[in-house]
């Protein structure tokens, strides 16, 4: 037989621990009254590249046109650095690419893009890539592989950017369509009019704004240099073309710095020309800038004294070419007025009399500068007329006069 003795402490003993066991049995009573929590899930994250069920048809897998550049009206105006907006480099005909997948053998290819905006790969065959940057080009590519491969990492790299093909159009020597590389390469620009000299540029690198004027001949003595606008194309197809403006002029003329952009696939450049006259200052800026072509050919014809074909300095005024010619004849030549013929682009022929004076400000109306191609005539003066008429009337008579001075010598 067990006997119970009972428990006896201090009551100041007791109370803390009566305290504690009461508060363990709320507890527990609390969680055995509370609804069980339902089984929890297991959470799945997507991984990029990864599917469990078959995707259906993509809809960029649909055949793709070439997109469509929004007319150069819905231009917009942007006077910012045309490298500071964002503008991605978007695969087209000509880029060569590799393609290759993560640990996968037998899926590296390097192929070209070919005109339908198209690359032939591994496996997936023809993929269209026109119109896409290189993140894009790899989403695509990997969707598609991901039909046939589980979680496939895809990289794809420009090996060889397409040539560079701009628009020049306006006050240039030779405005058309031009393609340049990025390969060091010469040209030689060679004026427009009848001279066979030129002079060799070298262009290395990506190829800038400056270049592709170089290319096209330079800036005509019309061009404003104030006013280049580049015009490109918007980040995305449906964007409308965007507009640059330039103002190398008051950079030339005040030794600030400028900006020269690179040059995109798609680009026009187009050279405004001059409102008004310019002054002397602004023509001498342009002439000895590498904007305008190092040299134009006139002809300086008439009473001076080398006449014939000269060539001379961009924007170069009346009085030097005259002076290129070893200046007037100074018995023989009507040295007040001489005359300038100008051949203008819409194949007229404007004549126009022009008031010679040697110590006339560049650019006035006595001492205008020159184009590529004027022809400049130095008449004669009056004395000078009056005495080749008197020599061609008295000409046939000479044998006439000798012989009969030879018969008055023989009859004596």
């Amino acid at each position: 037989m067990i006997q119970l003795f009972p428990l006896t402490a201090p009551a100041h003993w007791l109370a803390p621990l009566r305290a504690g066991l009461c508060g363990v049995l709320v507890a527990q009573t609390a969680m055995a009254l509370a609804p069980l929590p339902a089984r929890s899930q297991p959470q799945s994250f997507p991984i990029p590249g990864d599917s469990t069920t078959s995707p259906g048809p993509l809809p960029e897998d649909r055949p793709r046109t070439r997109p469509e550049t929004p007319p150069a009206s819905l231009a917009r105006r942007f006077p910012d650095n045309p490298q500071n907006d964002g503008f991605r480099y978007r695969l087209a005909p000509g880029d060569r690419v590799r393609v290759s997948v993560f640990k996968v053998e037998g899926y590296e290819a390097e192929t070209e893009v070919l005109s339908d905006g198209t690359v032939n790969l591994p496996r997936i065959g023809s993929v269209n890539v026109w119109g896409l940057t290189l993140d894009e080009a790899n989403k695509r590519i990997t969707r598609l592989y991901s039909r046939i491969l589980r979680r496939p990492l895809v990289y794809i790299d420009l090996l060889t950017p397409r040539p560079v093909r701009v628009t020049m159009v306006g006050q240039v020597e030779r405005p058309g369509f031009y393609t340049l590389t990025r390969d060091p390469s010469t040209s030689t620009l060679r004026p427009s009019g009848p001279s066979p000299e030129g002079v060799a540029v070298t262009t290395s690198g990506w190829p800038t704004m400056v270049d592709a004027i170089q290319r096209a001949g330079g800036i005509t003595a019309l061009g404003d240099l104030s006013n280049l606008v580049l015009v490109r194309r918007g980040h995305t197809p449906s964007d409308p073309p965007r507009e640059y403006h330039f103002d190398y002029l008051k950079v030339l003329m005040e030794n600030g710095t400028a900006v020269n952009p690179l040059i995109y696939d798609g680009d026009t450049i187009r050279v405004s020309k001059v409102k008004g006259p310019r002054s002397s200052d602004a023509l001498i800026a342009s002439s000895t800038s590498n904007f305008a072509p190092d040299s134009i050919a006139v002809n300086v014809v008439g009473e001076v004294v080398s006449p014939g074909l000269k060539q001379v300095k961009s924007n170069t005024p009346l009085t030097n070419a005259v002076l290129a010619a070893g200046g007037l004849d100074p018995q023989r030549a009507n040295t007040t007025n001489l005359r300038l013929l100008r051949l203008e682009s819409d194949g007229t022929i404007v004549s126009k009399e022009v008031a010679y004076d040697p110590a006339a400000p560049l650019g006035s109306e006595q001492n205008p500068p020159l184009r590529n191609g004027d022809v400049i005539v130095v008449a004669r003066n009056a004395w000078t007329r009056a005495n080749d008429l008197l020599v061609q009337a008295v000409t046939p008579l000479g044998p006439l006069l000798n012989a009969a001075s030879l018969y008055n010598i023989l009859a004596r």
